[in-house]
């Protein structure tokens, strides 16, 4: 009797012990390749905290921001091959996988917030069936502000910087360095400041948050609004992780998902113009393009685009076609 006492004990606490471990909270980890002050983390920050809350801590999000878990371009590998369930990506950094990811690195394609918009809801199926084939979900996007022109120097044409060295962060902006005649030098965010100093890059274009969280007044001097285009990061999770949580759980996710993009696309404007009179607080003269500039560089943007939609005519006509109709 005793020892039929112990076995039913036994059980009952090892049912009991599944039971608990069934009903603990599950971690994710998700890294970013920015800074905390930067729009899309805060964001993500806010994203993770809102499914903790709703999920009643079910699923409790861990955000490794600045590149702090793992470097930007592994970030991609590593959701896709489950070392973690979700990140945060630039999206034209994946341009190698598929030119769709491209969309959003063509220079005066989209130059506003309305035309970007507008060309991520043409874009976003293809996104989203390209991302599927390599295992991923799309959570969300969140644009940064317009792209422009970082230089030690002014600069009125393309002239006044022919044959320096440029940053490049995406198959995108290296083909646009080539088109500049500059040299594209790949150089990621936590990294910029040394590569001015140390004159490994000259010039660079990307939005008015990376060089004020960057503080790039102390290594050069003039930024040119040319706004050439408007890119985003996105967020995407593991599909198989996705899959194994509750149904609740993933509706609990698609919901904080939606308010997280709503959030990008409202906050981005004022974002653009804080850090822009940041740039200019710590004596960065801001400047508007010459028309001879700012006709050099569309005349890039026709011939980037034009080699953009041959790269995949099948899938990529279809998006430029919807995003001029809308």
């Amino acid at each position: 009797m005793k020892l039929i006492n112990r076995t039913v004990s036994g059980i009952a606490l090892l049912v009991s012990s599944l039971t608990a471990s069934a009903t603990l909270a599950a971690q994710w980890h998700m890294p970013t390749p920015y800074g905390d002050s930067n729009l899309p983390t805060q964001i993500a920050h806010e994203f993770a905290k809102q499914i903790k809350a709703d999920s009643k801590g079910e699923l409790d999000i861990k955000v490794h921001s600045g590149a702090s878990l793992m470097k930007h371009p592994e970030i991609p590998r590593a959701v896709r091959t489950g070392q973690v369930q979700i990140g945060e990506v630039f999206i034209g950094i994946m341009g190698n996988t598929h030119p769709i990811f491209k969309h959003d690195n063509i220079p005066f394609l989209a130059t506003d917030y309305e035309q970007a918009q507008k060309l991520w809801t043409a874009a976003k199926p293809e996104v989203e069936k390209q991302l599927s084939k390599e295992g991923l979900i799309l959570l969300y996007a969140v644009p940064w502000p317009a792209q422009s022109l970082y230089t030690k120097k002014p600069v009125n044409s393309l002239s006044d910087i022919e044959g320096t060295k440029m940053r490049a962060y995406s198959p995108s902006t290296s083909r646009l360095a080539d088109l500049m005649n500059t040299t594209p030098t790949t150089v990621q965010v936590p990294d910029i400041p040394q590569a001015f100093s140390t004159g490994i890059i000259d010039a660079m274009i990307t939005s008015p948050s990376t060089g004020a969280n960057g503080q790039a007044w102390d290594y050069l001097s003039h930024f040119t609004e040319v706004k050439a285009w408007i890119p985003k990061n996105f967020v995407v999770v593991n599909k198989r992780a996705f899959k194994r949580l509750p149904k609740a759980t993933q509706q609990v996710i698609l919901d904080a998902a939606a308010s997280a993009e709503q959030k990008g696309w409202t906050k981005v404007k004022d974002q653009e113009a804080k850090d822009t009179k940041t740039l200019a607080d710590n004596g960065i003269e801001i400047a508007k393009p010459s028309s001879t500039l700012l006709n050099e560089l569309q005349a890039i943007g026709v011939t980037m685009t034009q080699e953009w939609e041959q790269e995949s005519p099948q899938s990529l006509k279809p998006v430029l076609t919807n995003y001029r109709n809308q």
